[in-house]
C-alpha cells in the first residue's frame, strides 16, 4: 500500500473527530481537541495530494469522512439506524474505493517512480 493513501485514510480518521467536536464541543478541551484534529486531518490531506491527484483524494477523503461521520453518530450518538442511510453508505463507499482503484498512484508530474 502507498504511504499517500495511509495519510488520506488518517486524514479522513481525524476527520470524523473534528466533525463530532464541532457539534459537541462545548468547553476548552474539546475545542483544543477539535483544533488539533482538524489540523492533522488537512495537514494529511494536502500532503497526500501533493503526489496523488488532488480530485481522488479529496473524494476519498470527503467520503470516508462521511460515512464514518454517520457510522459514529449511530454508534456514539444513538442516531436511529436505517436501512435507506446503510445503503447509501455503501453506494458512497463503493464510489470512494472504485476511484482509488482506477486512479493511478504516480500520475502527477513530478512523482517519482
Amino acid at each position: 500500500m502507498n504511504v499517500e493513501w495511509i495519510k488520506v485514510y488518517i486524514a479522513a480518521f481525524f476527520e470524523v473527530f473534528w466533525v463530532i467536536g464541532l457539534k459537541h464541543a462545548e468547553s476548552f478541551w474539546p475545542w483544543t481537541g477539535t483544533v488539533i484534529a482538524i489540523v492533522i486531518s488537512f495537514y494529511l490531506m494536502i500532503m497526500a495530494g501533493r503526489k496523488l491527484p488532488v480530485g481522488t483524494v479529496y473524494a476519498v477523503f470527503v467520503g470516508m469522512g462521511t460515512a464514518g461521520t454517520v457510522l459514529a453518530d449511530i454508534v456514539l450518538f444513538g442516531e436511529p439506524l436505517q436501512l435507506p442511510k446503510i445503503l447509501l453508505i455503501a453506494v458512497l463507499l463503493a464510489g470512494v474505493i472504485g476511484l482509488k482503484l482506477i486512479t493511478d498512484d504516480h500520475s502527477e508530474k513530478g512523482v517519482e517512480s
